[in-house]
């Protein structure tokens, strides 16, 4: 048995982190029930098209079930009332007060159903002067100061590669808080309303700043931390055939490996004083030779370094698919694709291996499901 076979969500998210958070749940057994606006949720017309919805949007969504419902209906509280009642989670990414304009705010279905937990999910929480201004993931990560510790060589800041405030701090947070919450109900028998708020959470990212700029009294800008360019053992470098290695070497017995490996001469290996010199000396021993040659002097050594995947040569890397990290399936009549891994142990993973994502409406039955 899976931990939340037992467990019905209802999720009135739309995009990534909520639909991110939901889809944790429903890998790890969970009901849960999309509450989709009349046409359905955008995502599902963007392009590419996976059958006759977006591939972004299946990703997201499979194995969960679909309402349609205009829930500027005055009816639409009476429709899923039944819903309510026998809920155990409810998951919303509106800006605050949204909800409670269209009568399903916490106190609302508190009344209804007093052991749901109402988790929601916006940008900057549910209090304080900014809680109504609209955002998107490159937004908070700019107000919160982590956009300033990421910077390219010129100085610019560089945008992050992944949506982390979406899902490091809006899906991730969500799905441990309803994981606490759904415990503590099981001792108190009472839900809880969760206010996750995205710009809230991106700090604990920031966490080696904010805790040097409290030591010292400097306030770090970015390539000025050791793991974030400031030191020759945490540093990217270029090969000659323009293929890059990550070196991760932090520890003194891998950075003298990597050393040894590289033929670093004596001057430079210790890089407390003049980590400039280092970095630069290193950037020019491994320009001067290809990847594979680096690959060759690297294997069978405790070195932490390796050379840069694409994330082409990731996904078919051997490694994974023996681990079955894309061993499950996103299913749509006869097409199938690898569905998006989810951060579960293989215990509590899903064993269903192949799954579609909803068709629009077609849970509808479930509001007229008798009491």
């Amino acid at each position: 048995m899976l931990p939340l076979e037992d467990i019905r969500v209802l999720d009135f998210s739309t995009l990534l982190p909520g639909p991110f958070a939901t889809l944790i749940l429903a890998e790890a057994g969970a009901e849960v029930i999309k509450v989709e606006r009349p046409g359905g949720e955008p995502m599902r017309g963007q392009q590419p098209k996976y059958g006759d919805s977006a591939m972004l949007f299946g990703q997201l969504n499979r194995g969960k079930k679909s309402i349609e419902l205009d829930l500027k209906d005055p009816d639409s509280v009476a429709n899923l009332r039944p819903l309510i009642e026998t809920a155990d989670v409810l998951v919303e990414q509106f800006r605050p007060g949204v909800m409670d304009r269209l009568g399903l705010g916490w106190n609302t279905v508190h009344e209804i159903n007093p052991r749901l937990i109402y988790c929601a999910i916006t940008g900057y929480g549910q209090s304080g002067p900014r809680l109504q201004e609209a955002g998107h993931d490159l937004n908070y990560a700019a107000e919160t100061g982590l956009l300033s510790l990421s910077r390219a060589a010129d100085g610019a800041p560089v945008i992050p590669h992944t949506q982390i405030a979406d899902i490091g701090a809006g899906s991730y947070p969500a799905v441990m808080n309803i994981m606490f919450a759904l415990h503590a109900r099981g001792r108190t028998g009472e839900g809880c309303f969760l206010d996750i708020s995205m710009t809230d959470n991106l700090f604990p990212f920031t966490w080696m700043g904010i805790g040097l700029a409290q030591a010292t009294g400097v306030w770090p800008t970015g390539a000025d931390m050791a793991l974030t360019g400031a030191s020759p053992r945490y540093q990217i470098y270029r090969a000659e055939d323009g293929i890059y290695v990550a070196v991760g070497a932090l520890e003194q017995k891998f950075w003298d490996n990597f050393c040894d490996a590289i033929e670093l001469g004596a001057g430079y290996r210790d890089d407390r004083d003049d980590p400039a010199s280092t970095i630069a000396e290193v950037a020019r021993l491994i320009a001067a030779k290809p990847a594979s040659s680096w690959a060759k002097r690297f294997e069978g050594k405790d070195v932490c370094s390796v050379l840069m995947n694409s994330l082409e040569q990731a996904f078919h890397d051997p490694h994974f698919r023996q681990r079955g990290v894309f061993g499950h399936s996103l299913t749509q009549g006869r097409l199938a694709v690898a569905a998006l891994p989810m951060p579960l142990a293989p215990l509590f993973h899903g064993t269903d291996l192949k799954a579609g994502y909803p068709a629009l409406g077609n849970a509808d039955a479930l509001l007229y499901e008798p009491r």
